[in-house]
């Protein structure tokens, strides 16, 4: 995502002529776009993308179970006390 936010900043200023990235070639400007392909490329064939997603989704699982065993009253709280 840094690498878009990137390239539209870059190529914004290009269009604009703004600063010294308006003396750069189009190659340079439009590079991050090619780099943010590449990381999503990597990142999906190795599983990454797969594995964050199930993590959060696993995270989110626990809280709302966590959070509905408080409402119930038998919480983690309840389960230490001998």
């Amino acid at each position: 995502m840094y690498l878009v936010v990137l390239g539209v900043l870059f190529l914004a200023m290009k269009v604009a002529g703004l600063g010294p990235v308006a003396d750069w070639s189009y190659w340079l400007v439009l590079s991050p776009f090619g780099g943010a392909v590449a990381w999503w490329t990597y990142a999906d064939k190795t599983g990454r993308t797969q594995r964050e997603a199930m993590d959060k989704m696993a995270a989110r699982k626990d809280t709302r179970r966590r959070k509905n065993l408080d409402a119930l009253g038998i919480g983690d709280k309840d389960r230490r006390r001998p």
